[in-house]
């Protein structure tokens, strides 16, 4: 048996994801050995989750209203990636090879998990469609539920401007922060026009 405080830590670090006991143990054994200085970052880290909030424009994270890729007047906002999460943004912006803007949604269609359009962050996107956007990129995962909002948003978006679809490079299945960077350059400069059939 432990004692109660170094339970509590090895609970905590089971909340993360794919974080078992035996693995939760390493963690809270490894964060005993840390040195104070070590200790307060990431003491201080913890505290500022906080202060991380949700871009107002985008949906994604950010200090303060807007994240810096809204802030900044030298992107192409006349062409909206449009991503899963805040991750996916940070995936896309390491390859180098897109200078527009995104859009996060926050997630995915899954009727199973009772996961419908009106739980993503979709009106948000349409409200920022405006005569000056000249294309949507679609960079939802080639997974089922990537394709489901893909799919959707194709439909919902294909009369209001050009929709197009990451092309291949990426395998069905796959995910976007596994990819490397030639994959994702490769898919990004060979986008097709999204299909609207199933």
């Amino acid at each position: 048996m432990y004692p109660a405080k170094f339970e509590n830590l090895i609970a905590s670090f089971r909340r993360l994801p794919g974080v078992g006991q035996k693995t939760a143990e390493r963690f809270a054994y490894e964060a005993l050995s840390w040195d104070p200085e070590i200790r307060m970052e990431f003491e201080k880290s913890i505290h500022q989750i906080p202060e991380i909030g949700i871009c107002r424009i985008c949906g994604n994270i950010c200090e303060g209203k807007l994240c810096e890729i809204c802030r900044n007047s030298n992107r192409n906002s006349s062409t909206i990636c449009v991503v899963q999460t805040s991750k996916d943004v940070q995936v896309l912006e390491q390859t180098g090879i897109f200078h527009g803007v995104y859009h996060v949604l926050n997630g995915t269609i899954n009727t199973s998990k009772g996961i419908m359009p009106d739980d993503l962050n979709i009106d948000s996107l349409l409200n920022r469609i405006n005569e000056k956007t000249n294309e949507i990129i679609l960079a939802t995962e080639p997974t089922v539920d990537g394709e489901t909002t893909a799919l959707y948003l194709t439909r919902l978006l294909k009369d209001k401007v050009k929709v197009t679809r990451l092309a291949n490079g990426i395998p069905m299945g796959g995910r976007l922060d596994y990819a490397d960077t030639r994959t994702l350059q490769r898919a990004f400069t060979g986008r097709t026009a999204a299909d609207t059939t199933e």
